[in-house]
């Protein structure tokens, strides 16, 4: 990646923390409105319909924040804003917005509406198909490279457009960490040479954005790049809720059970995607069955438990953080009472179907918290999280 390396020759390359739990919803969401989920109001993919155990699918009218981009907006500057994730549908703003995932209508992902025409001339795509790339690698090719030469596209003709702010995010790595780490960490694989391949054409891409916003601005002030969480091979998933179960903190009225829905009576605790424990407790959830004083101990019973917990003699949990240490705002109390990160390479689910706890699927890599990347032209303080990156992109604009 010649013009990475020619870039960070030039600035600095900052450590980050992503969010937690480690998941695009929730770290854009952090990324773009400068808090967390106590502020903004998603704590996943998923989340609880109030005073229920059903799950609901947030969307971005559900982020309680404006963006940094809308404070532009009323300083009278235009953003345009090209594939962003957790911004569906699309919100008004002064300038013009593409949603990333998960957004299912192209339609209700621009605003405005009348830009559609022109995503659909260039033959935009949205994201991959997620399930048969996943199963179908030829396949999986074939759609990052579609999407790729999208929103290269979409690049080149919004570029020209007048802007203040201009976002710009690939997603295809994501996807391609997910489907296919194995190719990247095993040189034998068959994929290998194409999974570098796929860097050296986003190394292009950036080499191009550099290029550009230099002949536009003469320096590299404004410049600034990142990841939303960093990655990792997956060696075991972890299913939450089986171990919840198998601890005797969770039962289950039905067998299999179709969800959370189906929690049975004696039950204290049960998991959400990915990493999110949540206990059942009195006054918040119909059949809660526990109080205030029990909250507290149960927390600490839990956190030691999981803390402890070993997989073929290595430790599966990194740390259990208690969720009120994380967040801070109105809507702390909506989310979960424990947020537990692993150790790379074990992934955390939530399923409520697994009768195993350590399981392997065909997903091969997995997201990581504090190794996410921020660079820029200047140097900012080392403990960086990426709730802080839009108040320093900001700092361009005063």
């Amino acid at each position: 990646m010649p013009s990475l390396a020619e870039l960070l020759k030039s600035g600095h390359l900052h450590r980050m923390k992503a969010s937690l739990p480690e998941i695009s919803a929730v770290s854009w969401t952090d990324f773009m409105t400068g808090t967390d989920s106590g502020n903004h109001g998603i704590f996943g993919f998923t989340d609880l319909k109030p005073g229920s155990y059903s799950l609901r699918f947030p969307n971005f009218l559900d982020v309680k924040k404006e963006t940094f981009w809308d404070v532009l907006g009323k300083k009278g500057k235009k953003s345009i804003i090209l594939n962003q994730p957790s911004t569906y549908p699309a919100r008004p703003l002064n300038g013009i917005l593409v949603s990333g995932f998960v957004a299912l209508d192209l339609a209700k992902a621009v605003y405005p509406l009348s830009q559609k025409a022109t995503l659909d001339r260039l033959g935009y795509q949205i994201d991959i198909d997620t399930m048969k790339s996943r199963q179908d690698h030829a396949f999986l090719w074939s759609e990052l490279e579609r999407t790729l030469e999208g929103r290269e596209r979409a690049l080149d003709h919004f570029w020209k457009e007048d802007w203040d702010y201009f976002e710009f995010v690939i997603t295809g790595t994501d996807r391609l960490h997910h489907y296919l780490w194995n190719a990247y960490a095993d040189e034998s694989h068959c994929y290998h040479a194409r999974f570098l391949d796929y860097y050296r054409r986003v190394d292009g891409i950036i080499g191009r954005l550099i290029l550009a916003y230099r002949r536009l601005t003469g320096d590299e002030a404004g410049l600034y790049l990142l990841s939303d969480h960093g990655f990792c091979q997956i060696n075991q998933e972890v299913n939450l809720n089986t171990w919840l179960q198998k601890e005797g903190y969770l039962r289950f009225s039905g067998d299999p059970p179709k969800g959370i829905e189906d929690i049975g009576k004696g039950s204290v605790a049960f998991a959400l995607d990915p990493n999110r424990i949540y206990f059942n407790r009195k006054g918040r959830f119909p059949q809660g069955e526990l109080d205030e004083a029990g909250r507290e101990a149960l927390k600490a019973e839990v956190t030691q438990k999981l803390e402890e917990l070993e997989f073929q003699g290595r430790r599966v949990i990194r740390r259990v953080f208690d969720a009120s240490t994380i967040y801070s705002g109105p809507y702390t109390s909506s989310g979960p009472d424990l947020l537990v990160l692993s150790e790379p390479g074990f992934d955390l689910k939530g399923s409520v179907k697994k009768k195993d706890v350590f399981v392997r699927t065909d997903l091969e890599g997995m997201h990581t918290w504090d190794d996410a990347f921020f660079w820029s032209e200047r140097k900012i303080e080392d403990d960086l999280k990426i709730s802080q990156v839009s108040s320093f992109i900001m700092s361009h604009y005063r």
